[in-house]
């Protein structure tokens, strides 16, 4: 079923042109300020100041329905020009990449492309509504910006649920004055897998916005489930519960008839702070690949590599190691750290690593530990002759150290200067899974008024935003146009995870005006109405 979202009825007939005037003054109230437009004066001043090569990258990407082979496994989804991940773009810092975008999607269905941690344009960020209209389907829309900062980044619509199909891609911008000194480097795409096996991910959307509310297990509701927001409903970890082992059986349901294909129940982990995620996947992949026949990268001992995660995922945290090594960590989400040893790192959705790894001798085992949900995703690194380990391999190193942002610090060349806030936002994760209700301050965004209680903040004035996570779950959080940091010293971040009852505070120099999504990276949540809008005024 391909369903067409509240969103997409909203922005059928609505062209490109005058989405930013309606965005600022859609706000609902008249006492909400002017906001800037995503295509004004202050947008074209600040991208005329990025450091520009002169340079053009043309590229084309097609949006369409396609048959993948995830390695013996066949999928009907959606992708860019017939593979996911979809092709890799690669320029240097500085320069202007034009990218037109062909939606050949079915069903009339919109679509869009954020480039997912870039300070670009805001008119070219790629937000429906806010930034831009729909790219509608049979119609093309061509981005076009300077991509100042070197780094790793990657690309996806910002469309509904679509994250979730395999529509999305790395975009790597070089560093001409590279510091690192490597001898090859592999992009490492994580992602988890349903679409086209186990339904599509508005199937799922529509299963999980019934809410556990909506359950009754064997016809006994809980009759204290309204109290607990999470999955732990009522103390009781329901991963003690007979469903297909970790989780109910595709064509499970609970005793009102409500339907659990897609529904995981039981996803704890220490790491992510209790609840781990909330949709149940049959795969789990690394560059597009399952553990039964996963891709390989083909070096030789003693060379020095650099990987560059993505996690593409929409749902699931991954905790990654390569067995026999040990990895050092260079980058978090395009932003160099002091480097940092570890055995394994846990990676939210969203969230890009960069590490620098001496490869042994001998065919070593990439795992992507599905983190809290008992499955794994696997590719190999092949340095000399001799036999794969198995698909179900889980190296040691998933259980030694495990670096997350939080033991980071931003290398001195990219910390901010020491200075007191100008403004302060409280950003309070609300909701749950009772009612799948999850908000910023209690409220759920609604696109039909996108510029409803803004977050404001003024071009020149140093931000703080508190995220105040009162939920029983964990949240990845994802600010669009900016880079943040953790604290007064953390690492320079774009999307943080943000664990269950815990405040992580995070600080921007507000310097790209505009309007910019701030939001949960589990797509589902973020859909359910987990955004929120920071607008610099007008």
């Amino acid at each position: 079923m391909n369903s067409i979202n509240r969103r997409s009825l909203l922005l059928a007939g609505l062209g490109v042109a005058g989405v930013g005037t309606l965005a600022a003054c859609g706000s609902g109230s008249s006492n909400t300020p002017a906001l800037m437009s995503p295509s004004g004066t202050a947008v074209a001043r600040t991208e005329k100041k990025r450091r520009s090569t002169g340079t053009e990258r043309k590229v084309t990407l097609t949006a369409a329905p396609v048959t993948l082979d995830l390695g013996g496994v066949r999928a009907k989804t959606w992708a860019y020009d017939g593979q996911a991940p979809g092709k890799e773009i690669r320029i240097s810092a500085g320069d202007t990449l034009v990218a037109e975008l062909s939606n050949q999607l079915p069903g009339k269905t919109p679509t869009s492309v954020h480039w997912h941690g870039l300070a670009l344009r805001d008119d070219m960020d790629g937000v429906p509504m806010v930034t831009q209209g729909d790219v509608r389907a049979g119609s093309t829309f061509t981005y076009r910006f300077i991509a100042a900062d070197p780094g790793t980044y990657w690309f996806h619509p910002h469309s509904g649920v679509q994250l979730d199909r395999g529509l999305y891609a790395p975009l790597i911008v070089e560093d001409p004055r590279e510091p690192l000194s490597y001898d090859d480097e592999w992009v490492v795409v994580l992602d988890d897998w349903l679409d086209g096996v186990t339904g599509t991910p508005d199937e799922a959307l529509a299963e999980l916005r019934q809410g556990m509310g909506a359950m009754d297990m064997g016809g006994h509701s809980s009759p204290s489930a309204g109290s607990m927001p999470g999955h732990d409903m009522s103390g009781h970890d329901m991963g003690d519960m007979d469903m297909g082992g970790m989780s109910a059986s595709p064509s499970a349901s609970s005793g009102d008839g409500m339907s659990m294909r897609f529904m995981f129940m039981g996803a704890t982990s220490d790491l992510l702070g209790g609840d781990a995620g909330d949709v149940k996947y049959p795969y789990h992949l690394i560059n597009g690949k399952v553990p039964a026949d996963p891709d390989v990268y083909t070096g030789k001992p003693g060379r020095r590599v650099r990987l560059r995660f993505i996690n593409a995922g929409g749902d699931t945290a991954y905790r990654v190691a390569l067995g026999g090594h040990r990895m050092t960590v260079t980058h978090t989400d395009g932003y160099p750290v002091e480097h940092r040893q570890t055995d394994a790192l846990l990676i939210g959705m969203g969230e890009r690593y960069d590490v620098l790894v001496t490869l042994g001798d001998g065919v070593f085992p990439l795992v992507a530990l599905a983190e809290g949900k008992d499955a794994t995703g696997l590719a190999l690194v092949r340095t000399a002759s001799g036999s794969a380990p198995s698909a179900s391999v889980r190296p040691k190193e998933l259980d030694g150290t495990v670096t997350t942002a939080a033991a980071l610090k931003a290398a001195d060349d990219v910390r901010l200067s020491d200075r007191k806030p100008d403004v302060v936002h409280r950003v309070e994760l609300t909701g749950g899974m009772e009612k799948y209700d999850w908000a910023i301050n209690g409220r759920r965004f609604d696109m039909r008024t996108p510029g409803a209680d803004p977050f404001l903040v003024e071009e020149g004035q140093r931000v703080r935003l508190d995220f105040v996570n009162t939920t029983e779950m964990w949240h990845p959080m994802h600010l669009h146009g900016h880079t943040y940091q953790l604290g007064s010293e953390g690492a320079r971040k774009d999307t943080t995870i943000v664990l269950p009852k815990k405040t992580v505070s995070v600080v921007f120099d507000a310097d790209n005006p505009g309007q910019w999504m701030l939001h949960c990276h589990n797509v589902y949540h973020g859909e359910a109405g987990m955004m929120a809008l920071v607008a610099y005024r007008a």
